[in-house]
């Protein structure tokens, strides 16, 4: 009966939360990772609340569980969150600015865009170039656009 009940909801849920999207203009492609999303959600209630029902929870189970989620969570999204980390800290450093021309592991090119998990540079040749931030605070990178800027930092 529950699960039956979550199903129902969360195909309302959806059925209405895609149509006003729709009418928003959402591309397609994030409308369905969207609903994905929800339905995982909406499997995870309804499995909890079965195991509630069932008389199986106890403080330990639901602590085990949550440990569990959580450790399967933050290594699922290391690589995003070390990304997200190394943006703002380029951004905090100012080691980048848009318009600065870069050279990073034989790319050299025009900063165009740095986002928080990555950055585009314009190469030479007008290809654009994305590169994730943690790639580009780990490695060697010449900025020959500001090296008066970040020569100023250095010097008291």
């Amino acid at each position: 009966m529950a699960i039956t009940g979550f199903w129902l909801v969360g195909q309302l849920l959806i059925r209405s939360i895609t149509a006003s999207a729709r009418r928003a203009g959402i591309p397609q492609a994030q409308l369905h990772i969207f609903k994905e999303g929800l339905m995982y959600i909406f499997i995870v209630l309804a499995t909890v609340t079965v195991v509630h029902l069932s008389g199986l929870t106890s403080e330990f189970t639901a602590l085990t569980i949550s440990g569990i989620a959580a450790v399967v969570l933050s290594l699922a999204l290391q690589t995003t969150l070390s990304n997200v980390i190394a943006g703002i800290l380029i951004l905090l450093d100012n080691t980048l600015r848009l318009n600065d021309v870069i050279q990073y592991s034989g790319i050299k090119g025009q900063v165009v865009k740095i986002g928080l998990r990555n950055s585009w540079i314009k190469a030479g040749e007008g290809n654009l170039v994305i590169i994730s931030n943690s790639q580009i605070a780990s490695g060697p990178i010449v900025n020959y656009t500001a090296s008066e800027r970040l020569l100023k930092e250095i010097q008291p």
